[in-house]
């Protein structure tokens, strides 16, 4: 199957079986989203939306934050993973936010990469979900995820994934899709243990049809 016919294959069954897809994030506006997105780095979606309620309560704004101390930030998000770094990149972030951006999270993504904490990576969900932009986000399941299909071959970096993601899906589909494989990825693609029995996408996997040679091979 040529990459084309697969990316419009797959495409089209995640417009059909998961016509809805969003950040599984808790968050009311623009700041929550940032400081969610920041703690999300290798710590699971449930364990920040425990953490970001008493966070937001002390801390509603950009600008409570950044007169916030670092140990104080600490003690509210110890429990995500590297609290230490975190609690040093949204104290930064906060201050940068308020002293160059007057508390307004920037939609341009090297803006948002001038943040404290703030990676490609996060700096494209926030262009993304917060502002409607054709940004791909690539994390541990994207990458992973987009190899295993076959939408990736040779990618060896996630911005080498990002490029090849954004050349082949429809601009106006992108934001979306970055969530259809992040989810596909926490729930059916699994690290370790794939469901791939479980998963509408198989006919179209690349990882599936190789694991079935191998297996009609030892039989």
């Amino acid at each position: 199957m040529r990459k084309k016919e697969r990316f419009e294959k797959i495409i089209a069954w995640f417009q059909e079986n998961m016509p809805i897809a969003e950040t599984e994030l808790n968050y009311t506006n623009p700041y929550e989203l940032l400081v969610a997105v920041i703690l999300s780095a290798q710590c699971t979606d449930k364990r920040v939306n425990q953490i970001t309620p008493p966070l937001f309560d002390k801390y509603p704004t950009a600008f409570d934050l950044s007169h916030a101390s670092q140990d104080d930030i600490f003690d509210l998000i110890r429990s995500c993973s590297y609290p230490n770094n975190k609690a040093k990149h949204l104290l930064g972030m906060a201050k940068m936010l308020v002293k160059d951006f007057k508390e307004v999270v920037p939609d341009d993504v090297k803006e948002l990469q001038m943040l404290p904490g703030v990676g490609r990576k996060t700096a494209n969900v926030i262009a993304s979900v917060v502002y409607d932009k054709p940004a791909m986000a690539v994390d541990t399941h994207v990458f992973r995820v987009s190899e295993r299909l076959g939408l990736t071959t040779k990618s060896k970096t996630p911005l080498e994934t990002e490029k090849v993601l954004v050349s082949y899906i429809p601009e106006e589909l992108i934001a979306t899709a970055h969530h259809w494989i992040i989810l596909h990825g926490r729930y059916v693609c699994l690290a370790r243990k794939p469901k791939c029995k479980a998963c509408g996408l198989k006919e179209y996997c690349r990882y599936f049809q190789r694991e079935e040679k191998k297996n009609a091979k030892a039989k």
